[in-house]
């Protein structure tokens, strides 16, 4: 229902801009549509999952939806929280503009957390995606909210580092830095020292500054681009989800920004393995690569016997779908003395370390 409600929001905007150049009769009729939205809208709250309660780190679930007149696989993936590359890859063959009414469209909707604390803000970098996690209320489940992202293209990569939030800004103006002057120049596309707020402005109307020197997280102006590597290393949302996140986040919020194409989680004592490509200049690292699984499953298991189907494991790596893949369970036993024990695996969240940043270990 909340899909629902910001795409009706969206629609509004495009109407205020279709009208707003045609008097006061226009604008007094997009008003009334927008307050009509607002009134509908008062009850809902912002898309988010609850963090399950026993340790497990899967969330949501994989669905489908069918196209529409007029729809494009960018409407389809904006509309249910997923970028280019997500509604892309868990669609192969289907055409990007021209998907076809009537097709049924996989969302891959269903995530693995990435091996960090649960804390702040945590952005992984080649799944193109942000976690939220929000401070605990007292007699409330704990939370996670998740959206996609823009990156940095190659030679502009984010570094993988924790950080944090030091300062919020709305209507941000854009000095584009010489560097990034130079680049355009030489494109016969020159930058002003200064671009305001506005539609010319690539950080759109929300930013995050973050601790690291010289990036953000912030707003486009060219929504399309989210779930593709077309920024200069700082990381880009949806306008939508920027102005939720900018109202949600404090100053002071961690930010820890990893390197995990390769996630693994447990759901009930099952393994799911959640495969990504990964960034170009890391391709010869990871490719084919398992160690980082067994890692992950050496961590996550803390001791339990297991068993894995290291041959499905290795099949879902090579297709990096970016969709969860049940790849083994945890014994029966130990399914067992794993749900009597919460508090063991609550405990186990806040040891995790970020030397999996990189999906392998530093040695």
């Amino acid at each position: 229902m909340n899909r629902i409600f910001r795409g009706l929001t969206r629609i509004f905007h495009q109407w205020h801009e279709a009208w707003a150049s045609r008097g006061v009769r226009g604008r007094s009729v997009v008003e009334i549509c927008g307050l009509t939205l607002l009134l509908l809208s008062w009850n809902c709250s912002a898309e988010e999952f609850n963090l399950p309660g026993n340790g497990d780190s899967v969330i949501g679930s994989v669905t489908t939806t069918v196209v529409k007149k007029g729809d494009t696989l960018l409407d389809i993936a904006r509309r249910n929280e997923l970028g280019y590359r997500d509604i892309q890859l868990a669609n192969p063959g289907v055409d990007m503009w021209l998907p076809g009414k009537g097709r049924h469209i996989v969302l891959p909707t269903k995530y693995v957390l990435p091996l960090t604390p649960h804390t702040g803000i945590v952005l992984n970098i080649p799944e193109m995606r942000l976690y939220y996690y929000p401070k605990p209320v007292a007699g409330q489940p704990r939370k996670v909210i998740t959206y996609p992202l823009g990156i940095g293209r190659e030679g502009w990569t984010t570094p993988y580092v924790n950080t944090r939030v030091i300062a919020k800004q709305k209507h941000p103006s854009w000095y584009p830095p010489k560097s990034i002057q130079k680049e355009h120049a030489e494109e016969g596309d020159p930058l002003p020292d200064r671009i305001g707020p506005g539609p010319d402005n690539p950080l759109g109307n929300y930013a995050l500054k973050l601790a690291l020197p010289s990036y953000l997280i912030h707003g486009t102006n060219k929504p399309y681009g989210i779930g593709l590597r077309v920024s200069h290393g700082c990381i880009r949302l949806y306008p939508e989800d920027i102005k939720a996140l900018f109202q949600a986040v404090p100053v002071g919020t961690p930010v820890h920004i990893v390197n995990q194409p390769y996630k693994l989680g447990l759901s009930n004592g099952r393994f799911y393995l959640e495969a990504h490509p990964s960034l170009g200049e890391d391709s010869e690292r990871f490719k084919d690569n398992i160690t980082s699984v067994v890692q992950m499953v050496v961590k996550l298991t803390d001791n339990h016997d297991y068993y894995i189907d290291w041959n499905l494991a290795q099949a879902v790596i090579r297709e990096h779908k970016g969709i969860p893949v049940e790849i083994g369970r945890l014994k029966k036993t130990d399914m067992i003395a794993q749900s009597r024990d919460t508090k063991q695996a609550d405990a186990r969240d806040h040891k995790l370390d970020l030397k999996l940043e990189s999906g392998l270990s530093s040695n």
